[in-house]
């Protein structure tokens, strides 16, 4: 599904906190070219900068240095006018979903939110409901056993599934998946992958995975990058990176990965 155009790209993206001696380079001048359709994983341990490099491709907080094109024009979200339309485009999934609601809010309110986003907000009750309706059905759930609840009175797993439910409303082409699976079982992580597969397919979207596990990325990706301390240190297809690994930290996450066919070394646990 991947096409010629670039949909996102950056050059020289860094992002920097503090000042003088307590100066922290989270994003070091990074480079990247993201195309519509293409499936993207950026793989790096905690600390890498992985996460606020995705803070940064979403708008949550600004660049120190470098820019940011979107469907090749120079990123310009200066207000918030700005920043809401940029938003229509691309959306996020975040590792912890109990973070990711107003608890405040009901589950109606949160999906008639999407669409209104996406110019419905003058539809008829009913054609708002059945777009409601659909959107849970997409993730296997039942809006009418939603109806009148709280996101938090629902499990882990129906919140991560109530958040896709939402990029499904949305239809951004951008999709940020930020360890998206991290806090449910085995299980439940295929179905949200398949799931997130769909929906590219669904609405033509560009995921970009945030992740530190480099099989996920290799089982999801069409381009994989390796980020350490804020810079990428290689970047390539799914094979190339993962079978054919240039850089020793590439070498080092894969070899943290257990094998099944293999004796783990628990020497160092």
């Amino acid at each position: 599904m991947k096409s010629n155009s670039v949909i996102l790209s950056g050059k020289g993206v860094t992002k920097v906190f503090g000042f003088g001696a307590h100066k922290t380079v989270a994003v070091d001048h990074v480079d990247f070219s993201f195309r519509q359709g293409e499936v993207i994983s950026i793989v790096g341990e905690s600390g890498s900068g992985k996460t606020t490099l995705a803070k940064m491709l979403l708008g949550l907080i600004s660049t120190s240095e470098g820019e940011i094109h979107f469907e090749g024009q120079l990123r310009d979200i200066r207000s918030h006018k700005q920043k809401k339309e940029y938003w229509k485009n691309i959306q996020a999934i975040f590792q912890d979903p109990f973070s990711s609601y107003n608890i405040f809010r009901k589950i109606d309110a949160v999906l008639l939110d999407c669409i209104k986003m996406r110019g419905g907000g003058k539809f008829p009750y009913e054609q708002k409901l059945a777009l409601m309706r659909e959107a849970c059905s997409f993730v296997n759930l039942k809006f009418d056993e939603l109806t009148n609840k709280y996101p938090f009175e629902l499990s882990g797993g129906q919140q991560q599934r109530l958040m896709i439910a939402r990029v499904f409303l949305l239809k951004p082409k951008i999709l940020l998946a930020d360890e998206p699976t991290s806090m449910i079982d085995a299980c439940s992580r295929a179905t949200i992958l398949d799931m997130l597969m769909a929906l590219r397919s669904e609405i033509g979207m560009t995921p970009i995975f945030i992740t530190h596990d480099i099989g996920l990325a290799y089982y999801v990706s069409d381009t994989v990058y390796i980020m350490e301390r804020g810079k990428f240190v290689e970047s390539g297809s799914a094979d190339e990176v993962i079978l054919r690994p240039k850089e020793a930290y590439t070498r080092r996450l894969l070899n943290d990965v257990p094998k099944l066919h293999e004796e783990w070394d628990l020497s160092t646990v």
